[in-house]
């Protein structure tokens, strides 16, 4: 399927690895120009190097923090009218909401949901004048069923999702559409360095864990950034105008909701 992106261009974050990566490397095979993000620079520069190699798209990588106004700056300056816009961001450290103070909640809310929304709000007002606008916010399955050790994370994921809802019924009128994208296990550095924690007070190895871990989701496996970009460059495409304010589980059948 064309997905009817070529010539568009898209603002990724937290794009040297991972599922932004996977979304990132996805855009970029539909001929969707880049502007990428991470704090390391050899990383994002070789993804970057990587994603021009492999498909002859435009790729400017953009070193900084996006959590902070200096990395949110010099990202839009870098690509100041995105048609598609990206929302990544580390998750916060697990724990006992007991242990958290209030420096911790405000580091968490900065990250996972005030600044999607102030890249939202940069943004959105210049797809809603070119009638087309693809935003993605990769949140988590935690949104849908919440983790007891990811208190931080549900708490400012669901704050975000919660603030789209009400805003992307306002610009689907315009063909601006907002959506989030919710993994599940995927095989990441988040993923085992969160296994290695949990391993070490199981008692046992990490290769075990994971092993252990695979095996509980119903496919039996842990998800792929290839997958997750994929499905995130079909939300982006012309044919999802749509689709908005919903979120995308993306987890091997984990949620054993029916709704």
């Amino acid at each position: 399927m064309d997905l009817g992106l070529r010539g568009k261009k898209a603002l990724i974050c937290a794009a040297s690895k991972g599922l932004g990566r996977g979304c990132a490397m996805a855009l970029a095979r539909e001929g969707v120009d880049l502007v990428i993000t991470a704090r390391s620079r050899e990383t994002l520069e070789e993804t970057a190097g990587e994603i021009r190699r492999e498909t002859g798209v435009t790729v400017i990588a953009v070193t900084g923090d996006i959590v902070t106004a200096e990395g949110r700056e010099a990202a839009l300056a870098a690509m100041p009218e995105p048609d598609i816009l990206i929302n990544n961001a580390g998750g916060p450290p697990l724990g006992d909401f007991r242990e958290w103070d209030r420096d911790q909640w405000i580091e968490a809310l900065d990250a996972n949901m005030l600044t999607p929304i102030l890249l939202i709000k940069a943004v959105v007002d210049g797809m809603i004048s070119r009638r087309f606008g693809r935003i993605v916010n990769i949140t988590s399955g935690a949104v849908k069923a919440p983790i007891p050790s990811l208190g931080l994370s549900n708490g400012a994921r669901s704050g975000l999702t919660g603030f789209v809802a009400g805003l992307a019924r306002q610009t689907v009128q315009h063909n601006v559409t907002i959506n989030g994208l919710l993994p599940g296990p995927f095989d990441t550095d988040r993923l085992k360095a969160t296994v290695s924690a949990n391993a070490a007070k199981a008692g046992m190895t990490a290769e075990e864990f994971l092993k252990a871990r695979a095996a509980e989701n119903p496919a039996r496996r842990f998800g792929q950034p290839d997958e997750f970009g994929h499905a995130c460059a079909f939300l982006c495409s012309a044919h999802s105008g749509f689709i908005t304010g919903q979120n995308l589980l993306v987890d091997g059948g984990a949620y054993p909701g029916t709704f």
